[in-house]
């Protein structure tokens, strides 16, 4: 087994500032989890972002009808790492949606079959990661205090799906995984 790779979801401006409509409570408590993560990782740390299309098309098209706010340039501030990550040590990977699993973040994995998943939304874009990843055959461990959903009850409803694709995909704990690791 390859040394796990620590994939932190969407930890942006867009989710964590609370006068944005996509604000995701619990999301300080995710990042300082995420934090104290970082160091056990080293350089094995990637980033994801999402960002607007420059063009919506299909079903993307109303959903930026109901959030217009969005649908601004990719360097646009709103679309920003938070302070607490951007800059650090990683790569980023910029895809347009939920899910962040492709070629992008598969290279960025450099081999790597196993990613520790940590971020927002537990019920949107960390699900929509970790599924795909899993179908492609990479061991997904979800670091549940590393995430953080809309509500408890959405976070709780999307660990509990992943759940059930053990042993692809494990639900644990900070504590565990760094202790499994370091």
């Amino acid at each position: 087994m390859t040394e796990p790779t620590l994939v932190v979801v969407d930890m942006q401006r867009v989710f964590g500032d609370g006068d944005s409509d996509w604000f995701t409570p619990r999301f300080a408590e995710a990042a300082a989890v995420i934090e104290s993560m970082l160091p056990a990782f080293g350089e094995r740390v990637v980033f994801t972002r999402f960002v607007a299309p420059a063009h919506p098309v299909g079903a993307w098209v109303p959903y930026y009808e109901q959030w217009p706010f969005a649908l601004v340039p990719e360097d646009d501030r709103l679309y920003e790492l938070v302070p607490t990550f951007a800059g650090r040590a990683g790569t980023v990977v910029t895809e347009t949606t939920f899910g962040k699993w492709g070629p992008g973040l598969a290279a960025a994995l450099g081999g790597s079959t196993e990613i520790v998943l940590t971020g927002v939304s537990t019920d949107c874009c960390v699900l929509s990661t970790a599924l795909p990843a899993a179908d492609a055959g990479v061991h997904i461990r979800v670091a549940a205090d590393g995430c953080a959903g809309l509500t408890d009850a959405d976070h709780r409803r999307a660990l509990d799906a992943m759940a059930l694709y053990a042993p692809l995909i494990e639900i644990e704990d900070s504590r565990s995984i760094l202790a499994s690791i370091g």
